[in-house]
């Protein structure tokens, strides 16, 4: 088994960093962007429409009801519509099992093969990233006393196999594929979750952040392998930003599961932070400091929007919470929460979010909530207009 000093650590990932950027630019230089299959062939051609819609959800499902009623009345719903492609934003079951269940609520084989059909079930493309319920939260009794890193092994052999997205119509993605993540023998393995594609003058990319402090508390927490992974994460990160630089992209949007927590204004729902400094003020360990002061400085050196969509606090909400150093706020920047959760409550929050994406217009991203009509719960669907 290799054990890894943080030292010798940081000099790895230094070494792969240097690689990755000459590698990207070597790319740029030689080769055209692979994104979607809508790429920008049509950048500069004048009166043809460019707009598009996709589809964000997350954080589902949490109980028997909401796996066999819920998500398909949702996957349904999305399947109604003219959507490029979806992305869900991790958390394929609640925190903890439920005994008696009948669907999978434990981190066993069987919940990520549910999965794989619920995204095979999607006729656009389907993008997903992995959530602290599906990996990071795994070594909890109730989920099985799996390894946390096992699991996720696991998820990148399901789901992240090739460089191509789910859903029935896959499109190719960039992958990260330098070894930079620890695997559970210890050994430095590919972060290949993490994924990369272009559409149309927008660049999109997953990033591996989890709550349970980004892997730092809750069971067994594991600094050594967030130490790789975050490190990762702000390399994938920052190279997202260089490709938008350089195919003059309008638009970024990330998507990922942790909630970092943005400032003081919300402890019940996300780790309290100074929103000047980025430092996390509560007494859990700081899983997201140095990401979050990276991620600031490239956004207000990109200049144009920049959307950051995330689940795990469980409430639904599109705001503007970052600040700079200064205490101003970024106004490129937009944080997206997605629907989720509420299992108390059925099916009421299985719900998604729709992206009109256009990048010819000034903010690029405009938001439209989709209350699945089969999924209300405290107040029935009404009638279709001229049915009544």
């Amino acid at each position: 088994m290799m054990r890894l000093s943080g030292g010798r650590l940081e000099g790895v990932y230094g070494k792969l960093r240097r690689m990755s950027f000459l590698a990207l630019a070597a790319c740029f230089a030689i080769c055209p962007i692979v994104g979607a299959q809508a790429d920008d062939d049509d950048r500069d051609r004048g009166g043809e429409s460019r707009a598009y819609a996709i589809g964000l959800w997350g954080d589902l499902p949490y109980s028997d009801l909401q796996a066999q009623v819920g998500v398909p009345n949702l996957i349904a719903d999305m399947n109604d519509q003219k959507l490029a492609f979806t992305v869900h934003d991790g958390d394929l079951k609640a925190g903890n099992g439920t005994p008696g269940s009948v669907t999978p609520t434990t981190c066993s084989d069987a919940l990520y093969q549910q999965g794989l059909g619920y995204f095979n079930a999607l006729k656009s493309a389907a993008m997903f990233t992995t959530g602290d319920n599906d990996w990071t939260d795994c070594d909890r009794p109730a989920n099985g006393s799996f390894s946390s890193r096992e699991r996720l092994d696991y998820e990148r052999k399901i789901f992240f196999s090739t460089d191509f997205s789910l859903g029935q119509r896959p499109i190719k993605q960039q992958v990260q594929h330098d070894k930079l993540c620890l695997d559970h023998n210890n050994q430095l393995t590919g972060c290949v979750e993490n994924r990369r594609w272009i559409m149309k003058g927008v660049v999109y990319a997953t990033l591996n952040i989890q709550g349970s402090c980004n892997n730092r508390c809750d069971t067994l927490p594991d600094d050594a392998e967030w130490a790789a992974r975050n490190n990762a994460n702000i390399l994938w990160m920052q190279q997202t930003f260089e490709v938008a630089r350089t195919y003059r992209a309008a638009a970024i949007m990330f998507i990922s599961q942790a909630d970092p927590g943005w400032d003081q204004s919300d402890a019940t729902r996300s780790p309290l932070r100074d929103p000047k400094s980025l430092k996390e003020t509560d007494a859990n360990p700081d899983g997201f400091q140095a990401f979050l002061l990276a991620l600031r400085d490239e956004v207000v050196a990109f200049g144009r929007p920049v959307a950051y969509v995330h689940g795990d606090s469980h409430y639904f909400r599109i705001d503007r919470p970052f600040l700079d150093a200064q205490g101003r706020r970024l106004e490129n920047f937009v944080r997206v929460e997605t629907f989720g959760d509420n299992q108390a409550n059925g099916n009421n929050d299985v719900h998604w979010l729709k992206v009109f994406v256009d990048d010819r217009s000034r903010e690029v991203f405009a938001f439209q909530p989709q209350i699945v009509p089969a999924n209300r719960t405290a107040v029935p669907a009404p009638p279709k207009r001229g049915d009544n």
